[in-house]
């Protein structure tokens, strides 16, 4: 065990305020085994979905000491990435017909990149002024850090299981140091939930089985970024334009009138990604889309479920004018990209239309999933658009 001296809290937190984070907290490496098993009955309940990864290492994840043996203390640490605009006004956004909506936190640099530099800059400077080891995380390794931002003070599990701050409501990025040192913790974060439960009346597929309890499955964001396959017939009207993330438990919440916009460049919005047009993006191929999204989190998720997800957007919007862009993808060579055109071309053209594109296109398809997808839309084709929103 690292000798820890009594002034290392402070000059730590100095250290971590000066690299630009915004809040500060020590936890204990050891956690309350409650927290585990709540981990175990997620899984067990299959709430995870195909994240697998999360089951994979489950057991290394239910306390820090499972991960690091030496570790004695975990270093929180939160980056503010709050929007530029009030947090109801993210709900208005999806009303735009033309546009996409892309969860606030990526619409810019991917944070992974912004925190862990920082992270290894006060990781390195710890080691050498205390003598001790140090390991660092963001989001990248069988952490819980949500339960530990909790245990370290620096916010809540809200009814969403999302972080709530009452300095920076829904918007903080977090990241980890575990280290030898042996640092007092913080007081424990309160719930200050109370009666509310604006959050888990907002979702648009219902994910929340009860409070404090995600069904992963259900929700928008696991659907556009996680899910590898094609998504379920009950949801996709539901995701209306969204095309990456959602934002709408964090955006009722109540606490957000407290939160404040980033004063981190690299973490506010560009314009394209604030507001992108759902005709450009159905646009975007291979190269395109890597180019577009260069340093962007939205790249990991990969071209052809992007266009999974924009193809969905387009068929919720009914306009017309966005059939041909999404025609052009009835033949595109990814099976994921092929089935999502076939239901959004269902919801923009009339019966005939959608007839003879169906005599075009579905004699030559091999895709199972494809061909089912092209007699579900035939069997629910009306007379004239189908309208979703």
């Amino acid at each position: 065990m690292t000798t820890t001296p009594e002034h290392a809290p402070d000059d730590i937190r100095k250290r971590a305020l000066a690299e630009g984070f915004d809040v500060v907290g020590f936890a204990p490496a050891d956690i309350d085994h409650g927290l585990g098993a709540r981990l175990e009955a997620f899984l067990a309940d299959g709430f995870h979905g195909d994240m697998g990864w999360l089951e994979a290492h489950a057991e290394r994840r239910k306390t820090p000491r499972s991960l690091w043996p030496d570790a004695q203390s975990v270093i929180v640490l939160g980056t503010n990435y709050g929007p530029d605009h009030l947090p109801h006004e993210r709900l208005e956004d999806l009303r735009e017909k033309s546009q996409g909506n892309i969860s606030v936190y990526a619409r810019n640099r991917d944070y992974h990149d912004v925190l862990k530099k920082r992270l290894k800059r006060i990781g390195r400077w710890m080691c050498k002024t205390f003598e001790c080891d140090v390991k660092v995380f963001v989001d990248t390794a069988p952490v819980l850090e949500k339960p530990l931002a909790a245990l370290a003070g620096v916010g809540w599990q809200g009814k969403h299981t999302n972080l709530v701050s009452r300095e920076f409501g829904s918007w903080l990025f977090l990241g980890e140091i575990y280290t030898t040192l042996t640092l007092s913790p913080d007081p424990e974060a309160a719930d200050r939930c109370g009666t509310c439960r604006n959050c888990l009346d907002v979702c648009p597929t219902n994910a929340f089985p009860s409070p404090y309890r995600l069904d992963a499955r259900k929700c928008i964001s696991y659907l556009t970024i996680e899910h590898k396959g094609h998504i379920a017939p009950e949801f996709r009207a539901a995701m209306g334009t969204r095309i990456y993330g959602c934002d709408d438990c964090l955006s009722v919440c109540p606490w957000n009138k407290f939160a404040r916009p980033s004063r981190e460049e690299d973490l506010i919005g560009r314009q394209e990604l604030t507001a992108p047009k759902l005709s450009e993006l159905l646009q975007l191929d291979e190269a395109a889309f890597r180019t577009y999204f260069r340093k962007s989190p939205i790249k990991r998720t990969g071209r052809d479920r992007f266009i999974r997800n924009v193809l969905i957007a387009a068929g919720n919007t009914g306009e017309t004018a966005l059939s041909g862009p999404v025609a052009n993808h009835l033949d595109d060579p990814s099976p994921l990209v092929r089935a999502m055109a076939v239901w959004a071309i269902n919801c923009l053209v009339t019966r005939e239309q959608f007839e003879t594109l169906q005599q075009r296109y579905e004699k030559d398809e091999s895709d199972t999933d494809v061909r089912a997808e092209w007699r579900r839309a035939s069997e629910t084709k009306e007379g004239g658009v189908r309208r979703n929103a």
